[in-house]
């Protein structure tokens, strides 16, 4: 078998495959017989059709049967020979059959890169403390509090930081109406009745609140705020909206005492202690969760740095769109209108872009390293992993287990299973250090 392979930039290959006359006699002679011995041909009995008539009848399936066979084969070779590594093989194109009854064709083969690993063992990340800092769980507490407030009118003073305001309003943009200048993307902005707003520099639109200060109740004001670039509608990004507010009433909260009384009312039977022991116990476990995400995050991109490789071209317009897709997704669900998302387009396909080559890399570097270290997952772990999906989904396991197998997804399951091992072995290897000044989003 005369097999040559021309790679080509981009991790494509071409490969060229010339098959001797005597090895496609050879395998159709065994194909033949296979199809004589079971072949049932009215007017003989089963397995006594001629050989001519059986070639004659079953032409198009013995031929079918034939390629595959040698086409495997042939690839089989190529890869013993060139010691590739192959995500796809093509589709066989140009097959011709030579006057010397040669078989020849040609296919396109898409490459795993080619990946240089660096230093993965002992690579640096800094995160913050895993212990729960005591100001956030008072905040929590604080939070707890403030669901279970009872507020009072305010009489005798105006609005100060702090209070809540009950108010009116409407609003314009350079005069006009704003859900008549910007449609149903800004009707909350358009005007609303008995809005309670906390004085905060946080609550509502930043800029607004702070200009309530000094408000008593009854009293109306115009409030100017000028919308910061990232705001969720475009077309009114640096905007400044007249806001024609009316403070109706003035409030404050009044929280109650953090005891047994209110403990009861948030889980009967449960002592103040104990629900500031579940609060900890679930801070702390959120916040283990999120600083095992930093690790992740900075050694896949300290491998991003320090590596660079060629990518397969179909594999990156691939994962281009499905991010894309995810994108849009989630813009749907924020409430971002069709048109918005088309004005973006650009903007999200160059995002996604991007997401979409540091998924592919992070990948191939974690399957190399995985391949190094031998990292596997055994017929067992892959068999246990898919009965506690099925569980989780309510759905036998022997028929989820099926399912997959016959829609061919056992191999991805496994390969990412893999992929999750490799990632934490590489934290487990890590060099981690605790600091006080690194925030826990960062």
């Amino acid at each position: 078998m005369n097999i040559v392979v021309e790679k080509q930039p981009k991790c494509v290959a071409t490969l060229r495959v010339e098959i001797p006359a005597d090895k496609v006699n050879g395998q159709r002679d065994e194909i033949v017989k296979g199809y004589a011995s079971k072949a049932r041909v009215p007017g003989f009995r089963p397995g006594k059709a001629p050989r001519a008539v059986v070639e004659k009848r079953f032409q198009k399936e013995i031929t079918e049967e034939l390629n595959g066979a040698l086409f495997n084969e042939a690839y089989d070779e190529a890869l013993k020979q060139e010691s590739l590594h192959v995500l796809d093989f093509g589709v066989p194109e140009d097959v011709t059959t030579l006057p010397n009854g040669n078989i020849t064709f040609v296919s396109k083969l898409t490459l795993a890169p080619d990946v240089k690993l660096p230093d993965y063992k002992g690579v640096s990340v800094t995160v913050p403390p895993y212990a729960v800092p005591d100001d956030e769980i008072e905040a929590q507490l604080t939070a707890l509090q403030e669901r279970f407030a009872d507020f009072n009118a305010i009489e005798g003073r105006p609005a100060e930081m702090g209070d809540f305001a009950v108010i009116d309003y409407t609003s314009t943009v350079d005069g006009t109406p704003t859900e008549e200048a910007f449609g149903s993307a800004a009707s909350y902005l358009a005007g609303r009745n008995g809005f309670w707003v906390r004085l905060d520099e946080k609550a509502f639109l930043p800029g607004f609140a702070v200009q309530l200060v000094g408000m008593n109740a009854e009293e109306s004001r115009e409030i100017t705020v000028t919308l910061p670039e990232d705001f969720p509608v475009e077309e009114l990004r640096k905007k400044a909206v007249v806001f024609q507010t009316t403070v109706k009433e003035l409030k404050t909260a009044v929280l109650p005492e953090l005891n047994d009384e209110m403990a009861h009312r948030l889980a009967p039977g449960k002592t103040m202690e104990e629900i500031k022991g579940i609060i900890r116990e679930n801070m702390e476990g959120e916040r283990r969760r999120k600083i095992d995400d930093m690790k992740v995050n900075q050694i896949v991109a300290h491998f991003n740095a320090q590596v660079d490789f060629e990518l397969p071209e179909d594999l990156v317009i691939q994962e281009t769109q499905s991010q894309a897709d995810a994108m849009v997704k989630r813009g749907v669900q924020s409430g971002m209108s069709e048109g918005e998302i088309e004005s973006q387009q650009n903007e999200i396909f160059a995002s996604a872009g991007h997401q979409a080559i540091s998924n592919l890399r992070t990948n191939f570097i974690l399957q190399e390293i995985a391949r190094v270290e031998k990292i596997t997952v055994a017929d067992s772990e892959l068999v246990n992993h898919l009965i506690q999906i099925a569980n989780s989904r309510k759905i036998a396991p022997k028929k989820f287990i099926k399912d997959m197998q016959r829609a061919g997804r056992l191999q991805n399951i496994r390969s990412s299973m893999a992929i999750g091992k490799t990632i934490d072995f590489l934290v487990e290897h890590a060099n981690v250090v605790e600091s006080t000044e690194t925030p826990l989003d960062a």
